[in-house]
């Protein structure tokens, strides 16, 4: 399951982390457009000390909730994460002054969707910048069901135990490897959304 992930990573010519609790941290949009549901997935796969590779996928969204689709916090439109792989694009900080998560500290490109219909458009005019697409959990505890204002472009974690677990991964790249993290969004070809949903 995880080397068909390393497969496709390699195949796109995307970097693979391979030094012991190093993180890959990607995302896969569904091919299902449904607005404002979780379903996306967030993984992350890394060697453990013994050289296996270990993967956790975990529900999340890769899209803005309907509110901010219907009322866009930039005037040219909300912000949808771009697939791609973004190097050294966050670092653990702190989201909107509230709590850690991964914060974006370097660029990324989103796909602003202006129809402000509440459906998501990736026909958009692109653009590349520093927008606050941060990685963080939806509600404090529990699962969440509906994204509503949880996102505005940012990678969203359903439930809060997994972002728990998630943000202790983190810790532990950190404490190896220093303070950076890159974040790769796949879209959801069936093959990659077999092995990772």
């Amino acid at each position: 399951m995880t080397e068909l992930i390393v497969s496709a990573l390699t195949a796109m010519g995307y970097r693979v982390f391979t030094r012991p609790y190093e993180l890959n941290i990607i995302g896969v949009r569904s091919s299902d457009n449904t607005p404002n549901t979780f379903n996306d997935t967030m993984n992350v796969i890394y060697k453990d000390s013994a050289g296996n590779w270990q993967l956790h996928g975990f529900p999340a969204t890769t899209d803005p909730g309907t509110f901010w689709l219907k009322n866009p916090l930039n005037p040219q439109g909300t912000a949808i994460l771009k697939a791609g792989q973004y190097l050294n694009s966050h670092i653990i900080g702190m989201h909107r002054s509230k709590y850690l998560a991964l914060v974006q500290r370097g660029l990324v490109t989103v796909i602003r969707d202006a129809k402000r219909d509440g459906t998501l458009d990736f026909k958009g005019k692109e653009d590349t910048g520093f927008f606050g697409i941060d990685i963080h959990r939806a509600a404090e505890a529990g699962i969440t069901k509906l994204i509503d204002k949880y996102s505005a472009g940012c990678q969203v974690f359903a439930n809060a135990a997994d972002f728990n677990t998630f943000m202790q991964l983190c810790d532990k790249h950190r404490n190896l490897y220093g303070n950076n993290f890159s974040y790769t969004l796949l879209e959801q070809p069936a093959s990659v959304h077999a092995i990772a949903a």
